[in-house]
């Protein structure tokens, strides 16, 4: 079954930009074309094994935002990034634009000038209205979600699963985090989360990267539904397997030669390949960054089944051959 979740994906990045949903214009960088995103889940069926269910994994507090936050920080650090650190002004950015949302009961990255609760007209707006001044390099990005469910842990575990979200969470420049959370009487939760860099060089550095699902992860969702993200990753059908991705820093550049995912002892599976590059194999897909690329499988995977995924291209023009695993639920 499908959670019954809606969700927006913003990433505005100044200086270089994921091209997922808006654009910033700093350093001379030009704004990519805006898009919204609405992902859900499998209902009872979490996007990995629960952390709750992991010694190391992050116990619930009950407040929406602070779980996301550790939800978005616990698979940062199993996918080998660093983990971000909670600043008051994206909080406060956050929790302004959950309120506005809450008001006027609608998912939006945009807020109306002289309407109630107005705190600025887009995240960028908000982020310096709450007290930030950028230099000449920075990028940040928002991801939002409103659902029925006001589990934390849910809303971060159904945008990480949503692959344009993806892009923006795992991006490894990050280095601050902020997230507010709303509830409608007997209705939505509003979640947002503010992404921060205020410079660019402390990511993973030229040539590197990480996976996601990340090597050796176990109980990875089977599915996603790919008509709850506009743009529609996969235009041709609904339900369909979990995303696939690697993520270099965002001043990166990556190029896909082969990317394939195979049960253990099976066939590949038809994929559809997202990168930014048009190639022999695919179009460029525009809401794919630069820095990323991934691969989505057309049919849910098995349950309890081993899949082996295998890389091949470049990064930052030196050559990748990577091989990992994963099993599903």
């Amino acid at each position: 079954m499908e959670r019954l979740s809606r969700s927006a994906l913003l990433a505005l990045l100044t200086a270089f930009a994921l091209a997922a949903c808006g654009g910033g214009g700093g350093d001379g960088s030009s704004p990519v074309p805006a898009a919204q995103t609405s992902p859900a889940a499998d209902q009872g069926s979490p996007a990995a094994t629960s952390p709750a269910q992991q010694a190391s994994g992050p116990q619930a507090t009950g407040d929406t935002a602070t779980d996301g936050i550790n939800m978005f920080n616990f698979r940062r650090q199993q996918a080998g990034l660093s983990t971000l650190a909670r600043a008051a002004i994206a909080d406060a950015a956050a929790q302004g634009h959950s309120e506005y949302q809450k008001r006027h009961d609608v998912i939006t990255h945009e807020q109306t000038p002289g309407t109630e609760g107005f705190t600025g007209v887009t995240v960028g707006d908000r982020l310096a209205a709450a007290g930030y001044k950028f230099n000449s390099a920075y990028a940040y990005g928002e991801v939002l979600s409103a659902t029925s469910d006001p589990s934390g842990f849910n809303a971060a575990e159904d945008l990480i699963a949503a692959i344009y979200h993806r892009f923006v969470i795992l991006d490894p420049v990050f280095i601050q985090v902020g997230a507010g959370a709303a509830t409608v009487r007997n209705g939505a939760t509003y979640f947002t989360t503010n992404f921060v860099a205020d410079q660019l060089d402390r990511g993973l550095g030229p040539g590197k990267f990480v996976v996601y699902p990340f090597a050796g992860q176990q109980g990875v969702s089977r599915n996603f539904f790919s008509d709850h993200e506009v743009p529609d990753p996969v235009a041709s059908r609904n339900e369909v397997g979990y995303p696939i991705s690697i993520h270099a820093d965002i001043t990166s550049t990556i190029e896909v030669q082969n990317f394939t995912i195979r049960p253990r002892g099976g066939s590949a599976l038809q994929v559809q390949l997202m990168q930014n590059r048009a190639t022999t194999a695919a179009p460029a897909d525009p809401n794919t960054p630069p820095s990323a690329a991934a691969i989505v499988p057309l049919d849910p995977l098995a349950a309890g089944v081993t899949y082996d995924v295998r890389f091949t291209g470049r990064v930052d023009g030196v050559s990748v051959d990577k091989e990992w695993s994963f099993t599903t639920q």
